[in-house]
């Protein structure tokens, strides 16, 4: 484990708990308004593809765009909203009667209307592969019945809108698949702020301390959602394995899995935390040599980002992940991190540690991954980017689509 990094508990409150007033303010001030609206603000899809959109445009303002976020709680005050914005973006939300009346209203007003999404939830045809993610019971009715009902609403809210902005291309391609008419932009996932500023405190510490480390070599494993227990055993007999024959391996994890299920004879070598907000997150990720993030390859894996690989780098850890769509194309194997399939855990795993033991090596990696994502993934970069997503194109078709709206809605 890294030492001297300072990383004791930090002071942390969601930066999103700020009233609808002081929200419409910020909101009102630009030349061109976005409005997004995300059902119930939380710290995983919000935080990315709401809170972090909103901060980087704000960190903009030759830009000339303001925006911020709505949510269910302000449905009341929601009209003055559209009545100012010049594009309107559901994040993640289902369709009902509320949604209708937004888009309708927005529609009126000739604005285009966006959808963002991170993940492959808008599509019932894939909901056997969610339920497989998520380790459930797939004998369990009523699980089926939430998961179709859950990607059906999804779905039918971003058939109605005149964009999609999605994370990757393997993403863009499904969109396409389930809504033809809909061409998707491409925003990634990015840190923020204060996530990348407390990040690179914790990387300048390992600098300059030549990366100091105790005897132990940690493994982390940071899920943040209850969807990863079938991904973590892809990784799991290597790293039995491990623990096994190297009584310096130590297995750490963060969130919603319970490692000493998958690893109980070795308990005494295993720390579980619960989930962190975004900061102390970082301190915990940071302390740890080797970041893991193994997954099982499929359509929906594939979907997802590579914000495990750059949240780790950016705080000078190496990762060691399996070869989804994003992430082999952020990680050079050997340069920056390392690509595992799913028969090479072993092999990867214990690369990964003789690098540990090599310190000119690992810091050289470090290094290098850390760079790379300060260029790619810093919070004050993309809001050219946003822009040119929500209104590069979308007013051009608006016509268009609003002739096809008629048709498309449900009655």
């Amino acid at each position: 484990m890294f030492t001297g990094l300072g990383t004791a508990s930090i002071a942390y409150t969601d930066p999103w708990i700020v009233s609808f007033e002081e929200r419409f303010k910020a909101f009102s001030a630009g030349t061109r308004r976005i409005a997004y609206f995300y059902e119930t603000p939380d710290t995983s899809t919000f935080r990315y593809r709401v809170f972090n959109m909103v901060e980087a445009l704000e960190a903009a303002p030759e830009v000339g765009i303001s925006a911020s976020w709505f949510s269910r709680a302000d449905l009341p005050y929601i009209n003055r909203v559209i009545d100012l914005a010049d594009a309107l973006i559901f994040c993640r939300t289902r369709f009902d009667a509320d949604v209708d009346r937004m888009i309708l209203r927005a529609r009126a007003r000739g604005i285009p209307v966006l959808f963002d999404v991170d993940d492959l939830v808008f599509d019932p045809d894939y909901i056997h592969l969610v339920l497989d993610a998520l380790g459930q019971p797939t004998s369990a009715q009523e699980l089926w019945d939430y998961w179709y009902a859950y990607a059906g609403r999804i779905g039918a809210t971003l058939r109605l809108c005149d964009g999609v902005i999605v994370t990757n291309d393997f993403l863009a391609g499904k969109v396409q698949a389930y809504a033809p008419r809909i061409a998707p932009r491409l925003v990634p996932n990015f840190l923020n702020r204060r996530q990348q500023a407390e990040s690179e405190r914790i990387f300048e510490s390992k600098c300059r301390s030549g990366f100091a480390r105790d005897g132990r070599i940690h493994v982390g494993y940071f899920s943040g959602t209850p969807s990863h227990n079938r991904d973590f055993e892809v990784a799991v007999n290597a790293l039995r394995a491990m623990l096994k024959e190297d009584p310096r391996i130590v297995i750490r994890t963060v969130g919603f899995l319970e490692p000493k299920t998958f690893l109980h004879e070795h308990q005494d070598r295993i720390e579980v935390y619960p989930l962190q907000d975004f900061l102390n997150l970082q301190a915990i990720i940071g302390e740890v040599e080797i970041n893991i993030a193994p997954l099982l390859d499929n359509n929906f894996t594939n979907c997802k980002s590579e914000l495990k690989y750059f949240e780790a780098a950016i705080a000078g850890t190496v990762t060691v992940s399996s070869p989804s769509f994003t992430i082999r194309n952020a990680i050079r194997n050997g340069e920056n991190g390392f690509l595992a399939q799913a028969h090479e855990w072993d092999l990867k795993l214990r690369e990964a540690v003789d690098t540990v033991l090599d310190p000119p090596r690992y810091i050289r990696m470090a290094e290098e991954a850390f760079h790379e994502v300060r260029r790619a993934y810093a919070w004050n970069e993309y809001a050219s980017r946003i822009a040119a997503a929500v209104f590069g194109d979308a007013r051009a078709h608006a016509d268009r689509e609003t002739r096809e709206f008629a048709a498309l809605r449900p009655l």
